[in-house]
């Protein structure tokens, strides 16, 4: 009985060495390797990708020596742009090849405009592989565009100062969201719509999938005689949404609903990652989490 007691207690010590040995193992401290990930909705349109570009050349510039990655969250975009033969990575894929690569510390960066979907999916993603044994050591994500009133602010401002020179007083600007119908983050689309009003009586904010739509808008414009309108993107870049639904020839389109009305439209095929005073945002978001890092 004593014997097996022994042998019991001798397999408890080996266990706890074990154990111990393991949590020692992840604990050493490792050089420190630091690096961004930027992380996209992403778009299927080879012209608008020069919006990202920008990005990240303004990041390097901010943030030199320290590596920078893309992924991007949007799977339909993957798999269309895999057709045409080039590869882009998941947030999943680009984490794994961080942590492969022996990056011990990593700032992620949305490029999203709003917290919502997209955004919650890819920071619950990071927080898990920050908890992967002899994984990251730290891994944070940086809020996306619209993350407070001060935030909301410098957008309208920065959107403002972007209408082409020619605009006329009684010429009104409408901003073309993505929006959301699956998450109440939607509601900051209406938030920024009061924002701009604020700044701007004839500026106005709708969405493709949200509130409010192009058509709760018309009313406004006709009760103010409006005859022209810019139509501007406010997502990262001119894809898709923006050369079509937007600016597009088809009768569903923006430009052709309000054409039907009796408004002239000129629209602004440029990505709000394609404006400086935009990505100052996104970059002093990220500023804020390599902060964190020291």
């Amino acid at each position: 009985m004593k014997r097996q007691w022994l042998m019991v207690l001798g397999l408890a010590c080996l266990i706890v060495l074990t154990a111990v040995n393991g949590f020692a193992a992840h604990g050493e401290k490792r050089q420190e390797k630091k690096a961004i990930l930027l992380a996209a909705f992403g778009t299927t349109v080879p012209e608008a990708q020069k919006a990202f570009d920008q990005v990240e050349a303004r990041v390097k510039q901010a943030f030199p020596g320290i590596e920078v990655r893309w992924a991007y969250t949007s799977s339909i975009v993957r798999a269309k742009v895999a057709k045409q033969g080039k590869v882009l990575l998941s947030p999943e894929s680009a984490l794994a090849k961080l942590m492969e690569d022996g990056y011990t510390h990593v700032a992620v960066l949305s490029l999203h405009t709003i917290p919502g979907e997209e955004f919650h999916n890819l920071n619950q993603n990071a927080r898990l592989f920050g908890q992967m044994l002899d994984g990251f050591e730290k891994i944070l994500v940086a809020r996306p565009l619209l993350s407070s009133r001060e935030d909301m602010e410098r957008v309208a401002k920065a959107m403002l100062k972007n209408i082409p020179a020619g605009r006329k007083p009684g010429d009104a600007v409408v901003l073309m969201g993505h929006g959301t119908e699956k998450h109440p983050s939607d509601a900051i689309y209406l938030a920024l719509y009061h924002t701009l009003q604020e700044m701007d009586p004839n500026a106005y904010t709708a969405t493709v999938e949200g509130y409010p739509t192009i058509k709760d808008i018309l009313p406004k414009l006709k009760e103010k005689k409006v005859k022209k309108v810019y139509l501007m993107p406010f997502m990262a870049v001119a894809g898709d949404h923006a050369r079509n639904d937007m600016a597009g020839d088809e009768p569903d389109s923006w430009k052709s609903i309000l054409g039907k009305e009796g408004l002239t439209c000129e629209a602004v095929l440029k990505g709000t990652a394609e404006i400086p005073e935009v990505v100052d945002i996104w970059v002093d978001h990220l500023r804020l989490v390599l902060d964190h890092f020291q």
